[in-house]
């Protein structure tokens, strides 16, 4: 992808997600083949599924809350050779 887009940020709502505010308009095709279309101040989300879209800046804006600057290992998804740890039955005393 070009440099068409800021650092990447973190932001909430319900979810996290990423975005980075595009500084020039971009277009893409995501995996079903579906057309995106950015203009100059409107942000690139990534979910932490991977996904991608475009949200209006005015939308963008009105809706998430910054949280700071993305980590690198965004989104935090277990490779499929590492395992989930199981979780801990606590003993009921009563």
């Amino acid at each position: 992808m070009r440099k068409s887009c800021a650092a990447w940020n973190i932001y909430r709502t319900r979810f996290l997600i990423k975005a980075r505010q595009l500084t020039q308009p971009l277009l893409f095709f995501d995996a079903l083949g579906r057309e995106h279309r950015g203009q100059p101040g409107d942000y690139l989300v990534e979910s932490s599924d991977g996904g991608r879209r475009i949200a209006p800046q005015s939308i963008f804006e009105d809706i998430y809350v910054p949280m700071g600057p993305a980590d690198e290992r965004w989104p935090t998804r277990l490779k499929p050779t590492e395992a989930t740890p199981t979780p801990k039955r606590r003993m009921s005393t009563a």
